[in-house]
């Protein structure tokens, strides 16, 4: 048996490209390099990142108002290149899908709703630079980010022809798990747009102790204007606008949204350690609750070690493992109730 239908390596392929661009969006978002080229497409009139002393010069005099750091400058352009590579990668994805569309079981809504989504996210790629790093834009852009990638894995998942082990155990006691796992993707999903609420308004230390914040076990918190989505555009959200309440109520949110996480993902796993038929769902068991408790390291590090870089990309790309880890699980479980 073929490992996976037409376009499956490749689809594998950029699914694992796709958690790279992620990782390289933490990083330039965490770098505070979202505006390290103050224009777009370019970088300062450039198609690369200006180098020379001319270069430079031309540079600064085109954009007055934001001196050239080539520091800032790089990891914005390293990541829009391989946003854009990865656009082409499921250009390519969706002429092989309509090649092969008469193909039992080949997806071809899938690819083409990829398409769609990537060219939004170019759209809003482009938001983040014009509109001065808008909370709400730079949120839907690492949402959209994670969908990208969650659905290329669910992708390469329908286009493997490989079997798994069917749990030997009673399919409607299975089919049980499907309404809890679901419910962790949805909180997981949730927890994620808190994440990256939380990330552009620059409220990661807004509570810089554990478990108490500033000392208080409910400090002053301003939900209305942390949680305010019809703020107004600009003009520069470089650093955040919002005073020290609001952006504590947003880190407050987060905190209670990974408590409420933690206990449904591990009410799930101890089910499915319970109701364990097969290797591949105790395997899926141990991930999820391997993950888990990275995720759970890596958050309290952020705030006892003052959001180190390498600590909060760590966090985003667990995040996203994270997530890839319910897919697969909601994806297993809505396999075996077929049968």
């Amino acid at each position: 048996m073929k490992s996976g239908k037409p376009s499956y390596f490749l689809v594998l392929f950029a699914t694992i490209f796709a958690m790279v661009v992620v990782i390289l969006g933490a990083w330039t978002r965490l770098e505070d390099a979202g505006l390290g080229c103050p224009d777009w497409p370019g970088c300062y009139g450039f198609i690369g990142v200006p180098e020379t002393a001319e270069e430079i010069a031309q540079a600064e005099a085109a954009f007055p108002d934001a001196p050239f750091e080539a520091e800032k400058a790089w990891p914005e352009v390293i990541h829009r290149y391989f946003a854009s590579t990865l656009g082409l990668l499921i250009i390519v994805i969706n002429v092989i899908a309509w090649k092969n569309r008469n193909t039992t079981d080949q997806p071809f809504k899938l690819p083409l709703f990829l398409l769609a989504l990537v060219i939004a996210q170019g759209m809003f790629g482009m938001w983040t630079v014009t509109l001065k790093l808008w909370p709400q834009v730079v949120t839907t852009h690492l949402l959209g980010g994670f969908t990208t990638l969650s659905l290329l894995w669910l992708l390469s998942l329908r286009l493997n022809n490989r079997p798994w082990q069917q749990p030997n155990i009673p399919v409607r006691q299975w089919t049980r798990l499907k309404p809890l796992a679901l419910t962790a993707l949805i909180l997981l999903v949730m927890q994620i747009s808190l994440g990256g609420w939380t990330s552009s308004n620059y409220a990661a230390l807004a509570c810089p102790d554990l478990p108490t914040c500033q000392g208080r076990w409910i400090p002053p918190m301003d939900f209305a204007n942390g949680f305010n989505v019809t703020q107004e555009i600009g003009p520069n959200y470089l650093g955040g606008q919002m005073d020290g309440e609001a952006r504590v109520a947003i880190h407050m949110a987060h905190r209670i949204g990974a408590i409420l996480l933690t206990l449904v993902l591990g009410f799930l796993i101890f089910k499915l350690y319970k109701n364990s038929g097969g290797r591949e769902m105790k395997r899926l068991a141990n991930v999820l609750l391997g993950m888990l408790v990275l995720q759970l390291s890596l958050g309290i590090s952020n705030i006892v070690f003052a959001l180190p870089l390498w600590v909060a990309v760590a966090h985003n790309a667990g995040g996203a493992l994270l997530l890839l880890t319910l897919v697969t699980l909601n994806y297993r479980l809505n396999k075996v109730s077929t049968f």
